[in-house]
């Protein structure tokens, strides 16, 4: 196996793990060049799965792209590698248990959605303004608002810094209208 660090093509196996489904083979290589350490992942060759995009042209599967969409949507955000891996790994379980050897790109979009969603709101929030490529603001804010828990009852946001103006002190009568109160307001030239 190629190092992917140097290039060099000898190395030695340190460890092999098959996956909780047996049907993967983790193994953590050392590269005899630069003593670098890499993980490989062995599967069983199939018929290759076919992703239909949405211009209708067709592509072979790769668990990397969904990986590498839902890192790019969890960033700094408290997700682990391994929760993005064990999604990954159940998503791409169910694509190629489908006995059709061709899925939209949208399924598999929808498939990776319902995992974010229930993984993490702001990073499902991320992808689907990415993946939904919304036109509008309505359509981004029908998202963000699905994920968006109720106000309760009594609670009002905080409008135009109002509430921040009420906690602090007020040392003069001047400060309200410089601090952008309303002018001519209470207590304005006393």
């Amino acid at each position: 196996m190629r190092c992917p660090f140097c290039k060099e093509n000898q190395d030695k196996v340190i460890d092999s793990r098959e996956s909780t489904d047996a049907f993967v083979i983790r193994r953590r290589r050392e590269c005899l060049g630069c003593g670098r350490r890499f993980t490989t992942r062995e599967r069983i060759d199939e018929t290759p799965l076919r992703v239909v995009k949405r211009d209708q042209g067709r592509e072979d599967f790769e668990r990397r792209k969904i990986l590498s969409g839902m890192i790019t949507a969890c960033q700094k955000r408290p997700v682990s590698m391994q929760d993005l891996e064990e999604i990954t790994q159940r998503i791409e379980d169910r694509v190629m248990e489908a006995p059709e050897r061709e899925i939209t790109s949208r399924a598999i979009g929808n498939l990776v959605m319902r995992e974010l969603k229930r993984l993490d709101k702001v990073a499902y929030v991320r992808f689907a303004s990415v993946y939904k490529s919304f036109e509008s603001l309505e359509e981004f804010a029908e998202i963000a608002g699905e994920k968006a828990s109720p106000p309760k009852r009594g609670d009002k946001p905080p409008k135009g810094g109002r509430p921040r103006r009420a906690r602090r002190s007020r040392p003069s009568a001047e400060k309200p209208a410089e601090a952008g109160g309303p002018a001519g307001g209470e207590g304005a030239g006393s």
